[in-house]
């Protein structure tokens, strides 16, 4: 592997990940996903906000 210069193959880059150890090559738990968007449902209030509104 070498740390000068970057790799201008895609053999030498190959090479130069089968160099990297495989402590650093494992793969980490990626950071938990956010919880799914609850679902909504137009409530009075708001349809009241768009009454009048059919001409636009």
């Amino acid at each position: 592997m070498s740390t000068v210069t970057e790799p201008e193959t895609i053999a030498e880059l190959i090479d130069d990940c089968a160099d990297i150890p495989a402590e650093l090559r494992a793969a980490h738990a990626s950071a938990p996903r956010p919880p799914a968007p609850r679902g909504w449902a137009v409530d009075d209030a708001c349809h009241a906000q768009v009454v009048g509104l059919e001409d636009y």
